[in-house]
């Protein structure tokens, strides 16, 4: 069961082989999220070429953002994936 919360926001990131994450939200739920198919068009092709930076991810705010500044939308995140 989760929990009622205003706004989705991710509260723990863990990369993962290739371009996979695990995730932890405020709301307790966990999902690993294959973001390989995702990440296409300027900011974020370098996340996909550099295996190194995409494992730079960190949280900012409700989100997670890599060092170049990309990021994407919690509520996408929490949609996305399968359960952890």
């Amino acid at each position: 069961m989760t929990k009622n919360v205003d706004m989705i926001r991710v509260t723990e990131v863990e990369p993962r082989g290739g371009f996979v994450l695990r995730l932890r939200f405020n709301d307790d739920t966990e999902r690993v999220v294959d973001l390989a198919d995702e990440l296409w068009g300027p900011v974020f092709e370098p996340l996909k070429e550099n295996p190194e930076l995409f494992r730079a991810v960190k949280i900012e705010g409700p989100t997670i953002v890599w060092p170049n500044e990309a990021d994407l939308a919690p509520e996408f995140l929490h949609s996305a994936g399968r359960p952890a």
